[in-house]
């Protein structure tokens, strides 16, 4: 939250305040200002920025963490969560058990990614492609082995951020944990193997429209990425069948 924010109308009673700061808190995660995976500033930072007393802000996070919507963090403090978080689990080992529905993930990350990259030509701020950029960069930088799975989900994020769409935002973090594992796969052998340059191309060409503002160009580089990688799942899904079949002209 901004250090300069402002209240208005602060109820005079306690419990109505921690209602007030709960609806405060609420109000920026729906605007997508405390995204999924966020953590939130500490009581007392909060307590200072709203003009309440850290006892009111105690009670509104724990009201909000009975709903949903907060998870305490290893360590001490709260985090953003996707009140639809509790499916990962289920689709994960769908994806797991089925290559069909990892190509349908696919699918869907291939229709909700160019909606996305869309969407920022058209709502980005010049400082949010700036980051795009500088993911992007990330990318391309050598002694980076081991992060290319981080730096793809940075990107995807960057770009889902500057979308500007909280229930887009969501949608995304319902999916993350798979998505990371996704990343993952796809930089691995064989997936990537000669194949990180192309990659960073296909990025950058999502970059480049987006800061262009040109929605169909973005629209198509993201669709164009995504086909590729439904392409290799599809690749390597006939390869390991190949692999598993017996030989049949083997002799007995």
């Amino acid at each position: 939250m901004s250090d300069t924010e402002e209240p208005h109308h602060v109820p005079a009673s306690s419990q109505r305040i921690s209602e007030w700061v709960a609806e405060r808190i609420l109000e920026r995660i729906a605007r997508g200002e405390l995204v999924p995976g966020e953590r939130l500033p500490g009581e007392r930072q909060l307590a200072e920025q709203l003009h309440v007393s850290r006892v009111s802000v105690r009670a509104a996070l724990q009201k909000l963490k009975t709903q949903g919507f907060l998870t305490a963090v290893q360590g001490g403090g709260t985090r953003v969560v996707s009140s639809a978080g509790a499916m990962d689990g289920a689709l994960t080992e769908m994806v797991r058990v089925k290559h069909a529905n990892l190509c349908d993930l696919v699918e869907i990350r291939q229709a909700l990614e160019s909606w996305a990259a869309r969407r920022a030509t058209e709502r980005a701020t010049q400082e949010q492609i700036d980051h795009i950029g500088r993911v992007l960069a990330a990318m391309g930088e050598t002694g980076r082995d081991g992060k290319q799975a981080a730096d793809d989900m940075d990107f995807h994020l960057a770009v889902a951020q500057a979308a500007g769409s909280p229930v887009y935002l969501h949608l995304l973090a319902t999916i993350r944990d798979i998505l990371g594992q996704m990343m993952e796969y796809h930089h691995t052998e064989p997936f990537a193997l000669g194949r990180e340059a192309l990659m960073i191309d296909h990025h950058r060409a999502i970059y480049d429209a987006i800061r262009r503002r040109d929605a169909d160009a973005a629209a198509v580089a993201a669709t164009d990425h995504l086909g590729w990688v439904l392409d290799r799942y599809n690749d390597l899904s006939r390869k390991a069948e190949d692999l598993s079949r017996p030989d049949t002209d083997a002799a007995p």
